[in-house]
Parts: C-alpha cells; structure tokens; sequence
C-alpha cells in the first residue's frame, strides 16, 4: 500500500509533492491551462468525510462545489457504500444490448414516476455532454421518422453551456470552450438569455424572462419547419457564471415549442437531483420537455452516469421493423449496474433524509449569513436558487479565479471560481456550523484577493 495512505508520519508533507508532481508529469488536468500547474498545483486528496475532503497531510478542505456540482450526500457516504458493497456481491457490468437488470430497470421507472410518468422511457449514457448528444440525436431522428426530415437545426441560449464533445459544443455558447473547435462545428441559432442580471431599469427578472421569451418566438416564428429542438439549462445556466432565470421562461418556452412543433429539451444535467429547490428544476415552472437530460448528481457523485428521459410518444415513434427507423445509439457500459446502484441509493437519501424540505433550511442560512457578511464588499447580483449561491466581483483583477481558488485553499475551502462570478454549492449534508464555516472562509478569501494591487492584461482562464 502506497505511504500516502497514512496521516500521522513526517512523510506526509512530501507526499503531497510526491502526488503533485507525479500528477504534473503523467495526467492531463480537465479545465486547466496546463503551464500553470506549476504554479497552481493540483490539491492531493487522499480521503473524503461527508462535507470534508483530505489531503496526505490531514489537512481538510470544506468541499463548497461538491466536486464539480456531484456529490450531492458528502464524500463516503454509508448508505451509498452499503449499496455499491452490495452490488459489487452480485455483478458490477452487464451489457445492456440483449440484457436487461434490476438497477437500470428499477432506477428508470423512480425517475418516469418522479416525472408523474410525463417521461415514461429513459436511455442510460455515461456522462453530460453524451446525454446532450443523445437528445440531438434523438430529436432530429425522431422528426425523420415522422417525415419531417427537414427539421435538422438547433436552437441555444446564449452563453448557454451543454458539454464539451463535438454534438454538445454544436449548441454550447462559451467561447473558451467554443472558440477553438468552431471550424468542426455546424452553427446552432442563439437566442437572448433571460438571466436576471440583464434586467434594464425599471425592469425586473420576470420582465427579462419574458423580454428573451419573445426573440425565441419572433425566431420559431420564422424558422420552425427547419428547427428540430430547443434547448435550455432551466432556472440556471451554470456555467456561464450561475445565471438565473424566472420559470416564466420555461412556461413560454414550452408553449412556444407546442405552437411551432418543435422539441424542448431540458439540460438538467447540473441543475437536477434537487440543486435548485426541487428535484426537476422544471417542476418550478409546472411544465415537462420533451427530452430531459440527468447527470453529475444523480449517482451522488460515486460513477460516471447520465441519461436522457423521454415522452413514450417519442419512444414510441422508432419501434419498426426498419432498422434506419430504430435507435442504435450505444456505448459499452449503458446502464452500469454499479452506477445505477449509486442512483438508486441516492434517491433512497432524498426521502429517508427529506432532504429538499431540509435544503431549504440549510439555504436560508446560507444565503442570510452571506447577504450580512458582504455589506460594504465590491460584489453586486448576491442570487440564489435552492442549494446554489452566487455573487459577482467588481473589477476582480487578473487571474481572479486563480487566486481566489488559492486563497480559499489556505482558509480550508475548495472553490473555483467561474470568471469573476463566486459560486458555493455544497454537499446537501452540510450543517450549520459547517455552513458558517464555509461562509466565513469565503468572505475572508474574498477580502484577501480584492486588494487594488493586481497585474493587469492577464487573461484570466480558470472556469467552474
């Protein structure tokens, strides 16, 4: 057993370095600019409680992004654990071509019944941005097989972010991510974001919900017999920097698709599994889509896992003997019985624990000691929408999310940044003492990188 896995030695220290650097010469880091990993060197974790992640050191960090928006119950869970023990007696991987089991089977039918069977079908992926790709797919082919095969465009929000693969990026609006595969990329339409930070005097977030509501109409209007889908995050565009919406938004989006026959697909991939309030953030708006896309949290944040849930009449349109007609998308580890295991052991943890009911309290908290805490601080748009908070930061200075992701480091916190825009969305287990932990910690953070005296003409390209 390798000696990281001990926290009492003098070694400790060094090993930490060990991994740093060893990681450094044999692992390409996602979202990172690979020259400054000697400056900004990754965080060893050695073991994870609850809120808490470990490095070789013993040194805990209070984990406020629960590990890219996933880990929803904390690190270790027991329950998750007993679960995935117990999957593992049994089988770890079947494939689902041909095969068929108890999670993937069970798992699919909690999540159509949490739908009110709206959903009825799900098709099982591995991660966000393949689930995106499958409700493209899916949308495009499903209005082929009703003869429309004309409908082959797409319609995204700006700034609007949906995955990194080709057929996500086809509809993401982040030129970071965007800009540099643009010639592989067919052009989506891109139509106004209703995020509330766009409101003009005199107006406010239902006004701008319905002010974008309109662009989308005047373009379906115009472009429906070639347009197969929308699609949209609900409530939250997450990754342009926590950019929320009214549910005005959505009612008239999914009004809008009906009128014009087109497709509303929903990315519910960091916004589902309870995030915003409520365990679809389209439940906040009383409509479904059409195709609903899950990721990150479902599985608790324990195994790459995602899906796309659909209408059975959509289903329903690719049963045929032609093959062209049937869906044959597929990748090896479809409907992972461990994964699958995980989800159903988190939904398990959603009632046993009432754990939206009790987010509720754990946000209030959260967002009150922060709205005091940040009297007099140069940051405007505090927002909040169930277990996710954010502010901006005027005039953050270069490579902000940097240094404030260092800063957070020595007060005990992982956070990243998106640009200058603070995020905190933490683990549902967190208590209060933990919560004010975190709040103290960012506002200490925040004071220590706001000094006048920074660089400037530094891109600052650290994200999410």
């Amino acid at each position: 057993m390798p000696p990281s896995t001990a926290f009492s030695s003098s070694a400790n220290s060094s090993a930490n370095t060990s991994w740093q650097q060893r990681s450094r010469r044999h692992v390409w880091h996602p979202c990172t600019q690979s020259i400054r990993l000697e400056a900004v060197p990754p965080l060893p974790i050695a073991r994870g409680e609850g809120v808490w992640l470990l490095d070789h050191n013993g040194r805990r960090y209070l984990d406020a992004t629960s590990s890219w928006w996933v880990n929803i119950f904390g690190h270790a869970h027991p329950a998750i654990n007993a679960a995935l023990k117990d999957q593992l007696d049994a089988f770890s991987h079947v494939m689902l071509a041909g095969c068929t089991h108890a999670p993937a089977v069970e798992l699919a039918e909690r999540l159509s019944a949490l739908t009110g069977h709206a959903l009825g079908h799900c098709f099982y992926a591995s991660d966000g941005a393949s689930a995106v790709e499958i409700a493209l797919k899916m949308s495009f082919h499903a209005w082929r097989n009703a003869g429309r095969g004309g409908k082959q465009n797409f319609v995204a929000l700006r700034h609007g972010y949906h995955g990194e693969t080709l057929g996500a990026l086809h509809v993401t609006d982040v030129p970071v991510f965007r800009d540099a595969y643009a010639p592989l990329l067919a052009n989506a339409h891109l139509v106004a974001s209703p995020d509330a930070r766009a409101a003009r005097q005199g107006e406010d977030a239902l006004d701008v919900a319905r002010r974008a509501a309109a662009e989308l109409e005047t373009l379906l209007a115009e472009r429906h017999a070639s347009i197969a889908a929308v699609i949209v995050e609900p409530l939250v565009q997450c990754a342009t920097g926590m950019a929320m919406h009214d549910p005005e938004y959505l009612r008239l989006a999914r009004a809008l698709c009906d009128r014009y026959e087109v497709h509303l697909i929903a990315d519910e991939i960091a916004v589902g599994c309870g995030r915003t309030g409520t365990f679809f953030a389209c439940e906040q708006a009383g409509i479904w889509p059409d195709f609903l896309c899950l990721s990150k949290g479902i599985s608790g944040g324990y195994l790459p896992l995602a899906l796309v849930m659909t209408r059975d009449v959509i289903y329903e349109g690719f049963v045929d003997d032609d093959v062209a007609r049937s869906f044959l998308h597929s990748h090896s580890y479809t409907g992972n019985a461990l994964a699958c295991r995980a989800a159903l052991a988190t939904l398990d943890l959603f009632e046993r624990e009432d754990a939206l009911r009790r987010n509720r309290g754990r946000a209030e908290r959260l967002i009150g000691r922060l709205r005091e805490g940040l009297q007099g601080m140069p940051v405007d748009h505090l927002r909040q929408r169930g277990m996710i908070t954010a502010f901006d930061v005027r005039e953050p200075g270069a490579r902000f999310a940097e240094r404030f992701h260092l800063a957070a480091r020595a007060n005990g916190l992982l956070m990243r940044p998106i640009g200058s825009t603070v995020y905190l969305m933490p683990p549902y287990v967190i208590g209060d003492d933990e919560i004010d932990r975190l709040v103290d910690g960012t506002l200490a953070t925040l004071r220590s990188v706001t000094e006048p005296t920074h660089a400037e003409g530094v891109r600052d390209a650290a994200l999410a």
